[in-house]
């Protein structure tokens, strides 16, 4: 199966939803989704379906590299680890890759509160992703 074709409804949903600057190219069997969300909410309803396709998020044959607006409606929240700093990863689980981190006590931009575990955030450094919520005081 191509992965265009295993990974439509994926494609079709960011179209459906306005995912800005979307672009979708395969390269050495890997199908790349790239684009800007309008709001956290619709980045997470991309990672539900890609869940649905793949639910371990094991195969590696897709890279969803979808931001969310920079002019979306945020808030603030607080990092509260002990003493550490807090992972942030590109998708919602331990086992995404970290694509940044937040100092203990830093204050950083919360895009959407994903699930009861994952919330979606933002540093002042513009790194996006995926933070453990049990680690995040709201401001």
């Amino acid at each position: 199966m191509a992965l265009q074709d295993k990974y439509k409804e994926l494609t079709d949903a960011a179209t459906a939803a306005g995912i800005s600057d979307l672009q979708v190219r395969e390269q050495d069997s890997v199908l790349y989704i790239d684009g800007t969300a309008p709001t956290g909410t619709v980045k997470d309803q991309l990672w539900d379906i890609y869940g649905k396709i793949d639910p371990n998020f094991l195969t590696g044959d897709l890279v969803l590299n979808v931001n969310v607006s920079v002019g979306a409606d945020v808030t603030k929240v607080k990092v509260t680890t002990d003493n550490s700093n807090l992972n942030i990863r590109k998708g919602p689980g331990t086992d995404q890759p970290i694509v940044g981190k937040a100092g203990h006590g830093e204050i950083i931009t919360l895009l959407n509160k994903s699930n009861e575990q994952w919330w979606l955030v933002r540093t002042d450094d513009m790194e996006e992703g995926y933070a453990y919520a049990q680690y995040l005081s709201p401001q």
